[in-house]
């Protein structure tokens, strides 16, 4: 492969990472203004550099804000690309913003109000997000300020009685549409509050001039709450009586594991069937087809004291190394994890202690795998460095045919790298930010470590954006 073929995939990769991995966010060992500053000249860097990648890592899985930020790239600088590209890329857009939060969305929009930007194409898109929109009445009263500011902008002819709530809600003596009927009334009715959606209902119920307690608010807006609110509630420890608890079945894995983390560990040995049944669930669902396929595999998890993540990301890092247990449990043959520290059942496993990764490591590969996949924020420090050289020393000695596939999921970004933090330059290191796109990762690794061309490279970009569009 050609230097500018190698550097060109290698640019992508240190991309499609950040992309999965980079929330802006605080990490263990990296501040707020660093990644941010990073995250800024990596997208400017690759939209200006592969634009047509830039547009189609959309497709790829990767997280909702650096979904929003490429977005807002694109349409900021359209008319740097071509009418045919400008075409693919607004279908990109369309596709993207349908997947994405509705709050994420609203703040999209509410960019491009703020900075001028309202040509035909950014109009047509906002159009035809808005009418898609399963309940615009609902959206005119949990995100009113938004909507509003959105329809002002691209010119937006809101449906019934949607555009004078939005302009003029005092106006009308009475909405024919039950939610504005109550949005309206809950000014003045304390009852109405509990007939709209749980956050519009809490920023009512806050009022000094409600005198409603919390507890008493929790109970009655219950039936209101959705299973993603009754799980925040819980693992911010605001369970009321009255108010039921989560369907733990239907919670996605590296969310459930986040809600298992934040509880007690006497708790967690309480209910330890009950848990252990909702991980392995979610495990199996998002494993899918491929549960059993891979053979026999051996997984080296980090839980160090680093993966107990920031103030803003509590136990993230271990929270995916939790779910990555029982997804690749589903997903091979035969099994072995290894903690770096923990032994005993996993659901009880807290952030505590060194990395000693090297040493993890030559347990691993001991046991001659076809499969040893590493979940880990890549600060071997026990002693440091050895992880990089067990790897060195296995690939070029031990096992050059490459019989073991080796993977490295990192779920912490590096600002100072423009990358996740890698383990050794013979071993791919990969972003993840939720454990259930650890298949599709473990697929893009390849792309990794120089051995796969830059075509192939687009050829999966473009095999992924066919998919996604469709």
């Amino acid at each position: 492969m050609e230097l500018s073929e190698l550097t060109a995939c290698e640019d992508v990769v240190m991309f499609v990472n950040a992309a999965v991995a980079a929330t802006g966010q605080r990490e263990f060992y990296g501040d707020l203004g660093q990644q941010r500053l990073s995250l800024a000249f990596l997208h400017d860097y690759v939209r200006v550099n592969y634009r047509e990648i830039y547009a189609a890592t959309l497709a790829l899985d990767i997280n909702d804000l650096n979904a929003a930020t490429i977005v807002l790239g694109l349409l900021r600088t359209a008319q740097e690309a071509p009418l045919p590209q400008r075409k693919l890329e607004g279908r990109l857009i369309a596709a993207r913003l349908s997947r994405l939060p509705p709050q994420r969305v609203y703040r999209v929009l509410r960019t491009l109000r703020a900075e001028g930007i309202n040509n035909r194409r950014t109009r047509a898109i906002v159009r035809d997000w808005v009418a898609a929109r399963p309940d615009v009445a609902f959206d005119a009263v949990k995100y009113r300020r938004a909507l509003a500011a959105v329809a002002g902008h691209a010119h937006l002819k809101l449906p019934g009685e949607v555009g004078t709530m939005l302009f003029d809600w005092r106006r009308p003596a009475r909405y024919a549409t039950p939610i504005l009927e109550s949005w309206r009334r809950a000014h003045y009715d304390k009852q109405a509050l509990f007939d709209l959606p749980y956050t519009v209902a809490e920023g009512l119920a806050s009022s000094r001039r409600r005198g409603i307690g919390r507890a008493e608010f929790l109970r009655a807006i219950a039936p209101r709450l959705s299973e993603l609110e009754r799980l925040r509630l819980q693992r911010s420890g605001a369970a009321v009586e009255g108010v039921a608890g989560i369907a733990l079945d239907r919670q996605p894995l590296t969310r459930l594991a986040l809600y298992v983390l934040s509880l007690p560990r006497p708790e967690r040995a309480r209910r330890r069937d009950e848990l252990t049944a909702a991980l392995r669930t979610a495990a199996r669902r998002a494993a899918g087809r491929q549960a059993g396929t891979w053979g026999d595999v051996v997984a080296v998890l980090d839980d160090s004291y680093s993966a107990s993540g920031s103030a803003v990301k509590r136990r993230r890092p271990l929270a995916v190394a939790l779910a990555a247990h029982y997804l690749l449990e589903a997903l091979s043959q035969r099994y072995h994890p290894i903690w770096l520290n923990h032994t005993g059942d996993p659901l009880l496993v807290h952030p505590a202690g060194a990395t000693p990764l090297g040493e993890r490591l030559l347990d691993g590969l001991a046991r001659r795998p076809e499969r040893l996949v590493v979940v880990s924020d890549g600060w071997d420090n026990a002693p440091p460095g050895l992880a990089a050289e067990v790897l060195r020393v296995w690939r070029q000695r031990l096992d050059p045919d490459g019989r073991t596939s080796i993977v490295h999921l990192n779920p912490v970004y590096d600002g100072d790298a423009f990358d996740v933090r890698r383990l050794s330059p013979t071993v791919a290191s990969v972003g993840v930010r939720d454990a259930e796109d650890a298949a599709a990762l473990v697929e893009l690794a390849r792309f990794a470590t120089g051995t796969a061309t830059f075509a192939e490279l687009r050829a999966h970009l473009d095999e992924r954006v066919e998919g996604f569009l469709r």
